[in-house]
């Protein structure tokens, strides 16, 4: 049986969860996650280290964004986050990893992106993260931009499904403080990640058409994931251009006509030797 497997994995994945802050579900919440479980959608989450390296679930680097005050997630400590409930819901706190992988008790397959501000990796944090996910009993994949997580992840827990995210690397929110403009060309050309021995990638959809995904899926075979989708062009990019949508800011309903889509496609679709 292939590490990576296609009709568990390539199904619509709700990105943070399926939230929609003006029904009080925040993104990367209990909530979130739990309305994506009930609609039969996969689950993509981010992961990032509290204090001691405590993987917790949140996407930013510092709370201010969702939550009253302005620590840095990687300073929070166990009362820290006892404390802190999430300015719209109350009854919200920062889920540690294990309380979603606890949550989510593998009903649906869960997309992790474990978050890198590419410093040099914090083996204590990813060794939790990797041993965590290699005792799930549940469809889980781990994924980052940083290959050299993955590259980690593969040495601790090797038969964990892995991927790398990426995309146009254009723009200002790509990090240009503190990736040069070489290697952010490699990034978005996939050329860094190598030893890593990704599953599949997960590319921005208003890069789909270039060619580094094309020729990942096309030539080489490795399933694509796309994010995030949001609009109806953002669905036919989709469609037409990777495997399966991670998307958000649309009902689950939309997607049931994709979810048949990606069936029929796997079922028609030539797998690469590797896969199979």
């Amino acid at each position: 049986m292939p590490r990576f497997d296609r009709a568990i994995f390539l199904v619509p994945i709700a990105h943070r969860g399926l939230h929609d802050a003006a029904r009080g579900r925040i993104e990367n919440t209990r909530t979130a996650f739990q309305a994506a479980i009930d609609a039969d959608l996969g689950i993509e989450c981010d992961v990032r280290p509290a204090a001691g390296g405590l993987p917790v679930v949140f996407h930013d680097d510092t709370i201010d964004r969702l939550i009253d005050g302005t620590e840095r997630v990687v300073d929070l400590t166990a009362g820290d986050l006892d404390r802190l409930t999430y300015r719209d819901r109350d009854d919200e706190r920062i889920q540690t990893f294990a309380e979603l992988l606890e949550q989510v008790g593998g009903r649906v397959p869960l997309l992790v992106e474990i978050k890198s501000e590419w410093d040099p990796p914090d083996h204590g944090f990813l060794f939790r993260v990797c041993r965590m996910a290699a005792y799930y009993e549940g469809p889980i994949a781990l994924m980052s931009f940083d290959p050299a997580v993955i590259v980690l992840a593969k040495q601790y827990a090797p038969q964990v499904p892995r991927g790398i995210i990426s995309g146009s690397y254009a723009g200002g929110d790509w990090w240009g403080d503190r990736i040069d403009q070489a290697r952010a060309a490699r990034l978005r050309d996939l050329e860094e990640g190598a030893d890593a021995n990704p599953d599949f990638y997960a590319y921005e959809v208003g890069a789909l058409e270039t060619l580094p995904p094309r020729r990942a899926r096309e030539e080489l075979g490795v399933p694509l994931f796309t994010w995030t989708v949001r609009s109806e062009e953002d669905r036919r990019l989709a469609e037409a251009f990777a495997d399966a949508p991670i998307f958000e800011n649309g009902p689950a309903e939309a997607f049931e006509a994709q979810r048949a889509a990606i069936n029929e496609g796997l079922e028609l679709r030539p797998q690469p030797a590797s896969a199979r």
